[in-house]
């Protein structure tokens, strides 16, 4: 195992990070749909409010309001449920406590001096956020940090070299009264996203896993889910795994494989349009949905339902009526850059294609590419052949893999991953 888990706490990834502001479950969804598209991971921590503003509360009761976290695909799904689509001004006023999906495993507060290893634990256990207290204040980061660090958990520290540390501040003792009553209650939140941005900082020390393909490591996960394109989207989003929250649209292919055209997931719906998205879920088939374009339709069809988005737009304007009609395309969803009046299958390409890597990519490369899409997980195709679906990387697999103990990990040649299963739902 990599020292760099050993050698460092929590306390070193919370440089810089803002406070966290706590988004209740009594907020709107259309709060939330502003506060998700500020987050990491494509969701928002959703809490009970406080019985008393003044209450100071233990780790205890702070763990009991929290709610669970709502993402961008359960908003999505709500919206495209047949009452909020006929009313959708009503529905994005509905409180969150209606939409978000009760979950208190998903957050855990922990103390700054944790150790970086037990923090990656909690994560591969099914933790997606951390609450860390800011009760603590230090100057800059260095590796001593880790060991001096509120001396918990290395007893024998040189007293000597922690005084002559320049450039750490840190009070091993309880924090001072004006310092503990102004942070008291200030937390900052790590996520899995930030997890993974550290430990790109930190890719000399994990050597030589970053460059080892994710296939010789066992990173990929076969055990993904899927749907064919005819398959309803609507219908398709009920059978989305926990985590990560996605599901490959596929076409079978003669030799029983299945080529992958898109998703349908939180973090490809992330900072869309929220009403036009619900529309298309709840009416179009996944291809179709992933498309971003319904191309069964006759062009007048389209251009009726234009029109009565226009007439919908000009009613609501003159303050005739409420509806909100909207013609669908990959652009008003944010899955395409390309114009909204392009059609065809050439639409599966730019933002709708899905984020895909070879099995012989190197865990670097898709931790580097997580990263820079904002992306939850990739998709993996075979090396020699377009886009063949062999499996998924998520964060849970990476954090496994960079944690396992050197004997476990080999440098043989690439080879596909072998058992697992696809579940997948056809009509």
């Amino acid at each position: 195992m990599a020292s760099v888990f050993l050698y460092h706490v929590v306390g070193d990834l919370t440089v810089g990070k803002p406070e966290m502001v706590e988004f209740y479950e009594t907020e709107t969804v259309e709060s939330a749909i502003r506060a998700i598209g500020e987050s990491t991971e494509c969701g928002i921590p959703v809490w009970k409010r406080k019985s008393h503003v003044s209450m100071i509360e233990t780790s205890e009761m702070r763990q009991q309001r929290f709610v669970g976290i709502l993402n961008s695909l359960d908003i999505v799904a709500f919206l495209a449920s047949t009452e909020c689509l006929e009313d959708q001004d009503k529905a994005i006023k509905t409180s969150v406590s209606q939409v978000v999906v009760p979950n208190a495993s998903l957050l855990k507060q922990v103390d700054p001096a944790t150790r970086l290893i037990d923090a990656l634990e909690m994560m591969k256990q099914g933790v997606r956020r951390l609450l860390v207290p800011k009760s603590m204040v230090w100057k800059g980061m260095s590796k001593r940090f880790s060991f001096l660090y509120n001396g918990k958990w290395l007893k024998n520290a040189d007293s000597s070299n922690n005084s002559s540390n320049n450039n750490l501040t840190i009070n091993t003792n309880h924090p001072s009264s004006s310092s503990g009553t102004s942070n008291r209650n200030k937390f900052c939140c790590l996520s899995r996203e930030d997890v993974i941005r550290f430990l790109i900082g930190c890719l000399g020390a994990l050597a030589p896993l970053p460059l080892s393909s994710i296939s010789s490591l066992g990173v990929i996960n076969p055990n993904y889910t899927s749907v064919e394109a005819s398959f309803p989207a609507f219908e398709a989003t009920r059978k989305l795994p926990g985590d990560p929250s996605e599901l490959a649209v596929v076409e079978p292919i003669p030799d029983g494989q299945c080529k992958i055209i898109g998703e349908i997931s939180a973090s490809r719906l992330w900072k869309c349009d929220y009403l036009a998205a619900a529309w298309a879920l709840a009416n179009l088939s996944a291809g179709q949905f992933v498309m971003g374009v319904e191309d069964n339709v006759a062009a007048r069809s389209l251009l009726d339902f234009a029109v009565n988005s226009a007439v919908g737009d000009e009613s609501t304007a003159n303050g005739i009526g409420s509806t909100r009609l909207r013609k669908f395309s990959s652009r008003s969803i944010g899955f395409n850059p390309a114009s909204s009046i392009r059609m065809g299958r050439s639409m599966y390409r730019g933002r709708s294609e899905p984020l895909t890597c070879k099995i012989t990519s190197s865990l670097a490369a898709v931790m580097a590419q997580m990263l820079s899409h904002r992306a939850t997980h990739v998709w993996v195709i075979e090396d020699d052949s377009d886009d063949i679906l062999v499996g998924v990387v998520g964060y849970a697999d990476i954090l496994a893999a960079v944690t396992k103990q050197p004997a476990s990990v080999t440098l043989s040649p690439v080879n596909r991953p072998e058992g697992g299963f696809t579940t997948e739902f056809q009509n």
